[in-house]
């Protein structure tokens, strides 16, 4: 009997899904958005942050696997985990939704690190990267069975923790995705994701051969849709309060130091718990990609953890070293030009002991030399004298290479913690 019920009701869900898809688009993404349920206060027990045990990893890696495997985006493995290659970069970022401290959702933020993106495999990115800000692709979205039927009491909440953690703390302007055709209408409609191309990937290899269709959303763009569409409506309904005005206690954003813009978490140990042990991930990367592992994971204590390249492939060239803390910070440039000193504000994004790479939106001739200050972090701020080395211009704006002549003190610890570090939390 039960088995005949089940039946009937997949039946008339499928009848039902064919009906509403043959409504006019407008009118089923008003109906999608009519939908939405946006609690203000949700239950003190829902907290959300980023997985950094391995613990918390663990639970978002089993949710998120028995999730591809009912879905068919996935064959179950061994593990009962999906981890992946971009799991192991500190680029990536895990989100995680406990409930009365168990976890019961999660998300996964992978911005442009060395491996680049999953969907970039069958997705043609070169618009979006041809405007101006950051990318991120938001994926591994998965929500424990026991809390789907809450009318998005998880999800919700995880959307907004994704959204402030991108906008504040990510460095990320554009979101990038790969969804099933079935699940693409909800992005549209409820957060107005734009398709990356109009017909459907008919085998996404990232889902195991499942159809997929990419999508892109402009966050400052999305701000002021929401603004326009969400802004005038009740509470419950309204995605731009709940995204953008409103505070929820339940979200515990990292606390940060210096201003860093990503948050990573993997220790030596946890990357061979997840990558050699629970995982054969490590051993299936071909050399290049182990190489461009072991050029971003260069401390000794990595060394035995991190996978050994065969000698086969030597058709690259070495490999420069790549950062594990990226960084957005303010800086002022005081400097003699044709005579006049000038007060030039940039944006300082990557630093070392004898120098640091700077945004700038006005020209500075090479061989200029002047004094900055720089906003490390809140607490945190160095006065150099510097010497302008090098000038690289790209479609997003001008790069320029800095010497340090002497660094002070508060420049030398910076350095030294986000070159010794392993994860943010120590810093």
């Amino acid at each position: 009997m039960k088995i005949k019920q089940a039946s009937f009701r997949k039946r008339l869900h499928q009848l039902m899904r064919r009906g509403f898809g043959r409504l006019p688009r407008d009118t089923r993404h008003a109906i999608y958005r009519g939908m939405i349920d946006c609690d203000p206060a949700p239950d003190p027990r829902l907290e959300l942050k980023v997985a950094e045990t391995r613990e918390e990893l663990e639970d978002c890696f089993r949710i998120l696997h028995d999730a591809y495997v009912a879905s068919g985006f996935m064959k179950p493995s061994p593990s009962g985990l999906r981890v992946t290659m971009y799991h192991a970069l500190p680029t990536t970022t895990t989100l995680c939704a406990k409930y009365d401290g168990r976890v019961v959702g999660t998300m996964s933020m992978i911005r442009e690190g060395v491996f680049g993106f999953p969907l970039q495999s069958v997705f043609d990115l070169s618009e979006v990267r041809a405007k101006q800000g950051q990318i991120a692709e938001i994926s591994a979205l998965a929500v424990h069975p026991d809390f789907r039927q809450t009318g998005g009491a998880i999800l919700f909440p995880l959307m907004k923790f994704m959204y402030e953690y991108c906008t504040k703390y990510f460095d990320t302007r554009h979101l990038v995705i790969a969804v099933n055709p079935d699940k693409i209408e909800l992005y549209e409609s409820l957060l107005f994701f734009e398709r990356l191309q109009e017909n459907v990937v008919a085998n996404y290899d990232f889902a195991n051969g499942a159809p997929a269709v990419g999508a892109t959303l402009d966050l400052p763009v999305a701000k002021e849709i929401f603004r326009r569409v969400y802004g005038k409506r009740k509470e419950r309904k309204n995605l731009y309060n709940y995204f953008v005005q409103l505070s929820l206690p339940n979200i515990k954003l990292p606390k940060r130091r210096y201003f860093t813009t990503n948050d990573p978490v993997l220790t030596p140990d946890i990357l061979d718990h997840f990558f050699n042990q629970r995982s054969p991930v490590f051993a299936e990367l071909d050399d290049r990609r182990k190489a461009l592992l072991w050029s971003i994971y260069d401390q000794p204590e990595f060394r035995a953890v991190l996978p050994m390249m065969s000698g086969s492939d030597t058709g690259f060239h070495p490999m420069r070293r790549h950062q594990r803390f990226s960084l957005r910070c303010p800086a002022e440039l005081r400097v003699r030009l044709d005579g006049d000193e000038r007060s030039i504000v940039m944006t300082v994004i990557e630093i070392s002991l004898s120098g640091f790479q700077a945004q700038s939106k006005l020209d500075i001739p090479i061989g200029a030399d002047g004094a900055v200050r720089v906003e490390l972090g809140v607490q945190d701020k160095a006065t150099l004298d510097v010497k302008v080395m090098r000038h690289h211009h790209t479609d997003t704006g001008e790069f320029y290479g800095f010497r340090v002549d002497e660094p002070d003190d508060v420049w030398r610890r910076a350095v030294s913690a986000l070159e010794t570090e392993y994860v943010a939390g120590e810093l």
